[in-house]
């Protein structure tokens, strides 16, 4: 089934966050959950296959999260945990760090180091709602030094790679019950490139990345370049394919534009249509 979904409101309210804790604790990592909403916890969880990595989506009312050594010895996943944030508002701690989420913020952890989190739901913020990637860490193709330098740190989604990425996981959930087994697999890889090439970007380290990942990103790369830059009278086919170190003739290839973004200081913009191409 491509997509599994529960709401806990299906089931009495006695037993409405007991449920709860097992879901999160067998989708994504064992946990010690604490809420004030116990006795009568309204939650809902939809888990999408992607082949080798999982998405989650997530609403529920403020809770606490503890992952404790003694939980990661019991099992450990071994995942980076990218969520984001979609709807009220989140605290994280791994580490050194902590930090406060808002509706447009992603954030890492992982399952393999001790975390607390804090859900705060209320009149003004609503519901506190996410969407996890579970990134097994053996595929993210970094250094985990250099990527457990972003734990629990606030990863801003309004705007260039993050906009990319928050958008192709939301359109993945939309879209959750016409893809097929073979679609989720291809998209999935995609996902990975997307979030290593975000995480890459936030460590200026996008040199890091092996080949292959950075020529599936160069699509989502060259389309931000462009929305950031379609007030500059000089961006021009040629332009963008210099900055980018490619040919005109396979910028071409890449884009699926309806004319070309100008020809000269004169003509008028347009925004390009440059999706992200799936494997």
């Amino acid at each position: 089934m491509a997509l599994t979904a529960f709401d806990t409101a299906l089931l009495p309210r006695e037993q409405r966050f007991d449920w709860w804790r097992q879901a999160v604790g067998q989708g994504v990592a064992p946990v010690h959950i604490s809420s004030d909403f116990a006795s009568d916890f309204v939650g809902s969880v939809g888990s999408l296959d992607l082949g080798r990595l999982q998405l989650t989506r997530m609403s529920f009312p403020a809770l606490r999260s503890q992952r404790t050594p003694e939980l990661i010895r019991r099992a450990d996943p071994e995942t980076y945990e990218l969520t984001l944030i979609l709807g009220g508002s989140m605290g994280v701690s791994q580490g050194r760090h902590t930090t406060r989420l808002a509706a447009g913020d992603i954030t890492l952890w992982t399952s393999s180091r001790p975390y607390s989190g804090e859900a705060v739901s209320g009149p003004v913020t609503g519901a506190s709602r996410a969407l996890i990637l579970h990134l097994p860490r053996a595929l993210v193709p970094l250094p985990e030094a250099r990527v457990d330098a972003l734990l629990a740190h606030g990863l801003p989604a309004r705007a260039g790679l993050g906009k990319v990425l928050a958008d192709f996981l939301g359109s993945l959930m939309a879209e959750a019950a016409v893809l097929d087994g073979r679609s989720r697999a291809r998209l999935g890889d995609t996902g990975l490139d997307l979030a290593a090439g975000f995480l890459a970007h936030r460590l200026d380290a996008q040199e890091l990345l092996p080949p292959e990942a950075r020529h599936e990103l160069l699509p989502a790369r060259i389309d931000v370049f462009v929305r950031d830059n379609l007030a500059d009278p000089a961006l021009t086919p040629g332009a963008i394919a210099a900055r980018h170190h490619i040919s005109v003739r396979l910028l071409l290839v890449l884009s699926t534009w309806p004319a070309p973004v100008r020809h000269d200081h004169t003509a008028p913009a347009r925004e390009p249509r440059m999706p992200v191409r799936s494997k």
